[in-house]
């Protein structure tokens, strides 16, 4: 099958399109043929080698954590899911013709595959994060990264669940952070006098989604390491705050993903499409960190 691949770590423009074997649903797992997948951080930092501390591939790697397509193989002990449906979900090496995916929810009729394709990873993500918390109704809580993707998720799922949001951005986002539903600041520094102004009766949680150094600001709004969660920094464990890295058990916070993206009540902006031929080219855009929304790649 065709695929994006890299049979070495460097840049992006390592990665090219070739042939690799397909892969087949094993138990627990559907297999997808793949209509649009997700880039995501996680991917340039695969080809450039941070990830696997420079040791050189084994063989030819594909790309890709995240997809949405139509099923056409189910594993044994799958149940809830036949040949043909449409979902959205997690998996390795989704930049193929053929992906495997290891957890999964419906895709909302009305929405493309390729929005559909960006789903998984912000949204799982961000509910992820904000269950962490386990926040009441009517608590405020800081996103900081709220332009990006899984900060634009963070900040709307929260919304959903009664909360008052402040979100973090460049000054260029600060509108767009605004119609997601946040109360809208500058990250950087100054931040905690930023957001108390902005938010005078407290900070009950914070969810850092860029590792940008945010993580100190938002223990001292919340007064409390463990009220605040990040994705992306991982030092951060030392204060004390949530790391979280692992998306097992991912499949009920894909469907409320599915549900709140049913309901309107959720929407990941695509920036743009790419053929499986410029993944380079998507790769270097994530890499430069100011994407709003997503990048997607499509065979």
């Amino acid at each position: 099958m065709r695929a994006v691949v890299h049979t070495e770590y460097g840049e992006p423009e390592v990665l090219g399109v070739g042939e690799v074997a397909e892969p087949h649903a094993g138990p627990g797992r559907v297999r997808i043929a793949v209509r649009g997948a997700g880039v995501n951080p996680i991917d340039w930092k695969q080809v450039t080698g941070l990830v696997s501390g420079g040791r050189a591939p084994a063989g030819p790697v594909v790309p890709g954590y995240e997809a949405a397509g139509v099923v056409d193989e189910v594993g044994e002990g799958v149940t809830g899911v036949q040949v043909g449906d449409a979902v959205f979900g997690l998996g390795p090496s989704t930049a193929a013709e053929f992906a495997v995916l290891r957890a999964w929810a419906p895709k909302p009729p009305d929405v493309p595959f390729e929005v559909a394709a960006g789903l998984g990873v912000a949204g799982e993500t961000a509910v992820r994060a904000l269950d962490l918390l386990g926040l009441p109704e009517g608590g405020t809580v800081v996103v900081d990264g709220a332009s990006g993707g899984v900060g634009i998720a963070a900040v709307q799922v929260a919304v959903s669940r009664g909360l008052r949001v402040v979100g973090t951005s460049s000054p260029a986002n600060t509108d767009f952070v605004r119609s997601l539903g946040a109360l809208p600041t500058t990250y950087g520094e100054g931040l905690a006098d930023r957001v108390r102004e902005i938010a005078p009766g407290g900070v009950d949680g914070g969810v850092d989604t860029a590792g940008k150094g945010s993580v100190r600001d938002l223990v001292a709004l919340t007064g409390d390491p463990r009220r605040v969660v990040t994705i992306a920094d991982f030092g951060a464990g030392e204060l004390g705050v949530q790391v979280t890295t692992s998306s097992d058990g991912a499949a009920p916070r894909l469907a409320e993903v599915a549900e709140l993206v049913a309901q309107r009540r959720l929407e990941l902006p695509v920036q743009e499409v790419y053929p499986f031929e410029r993944a380079a080219e998507a790769l270097r855009l994530s890499r430069e960190g100011h994407v709003r929304g997503k990048l997607v790649l499509v065979p």
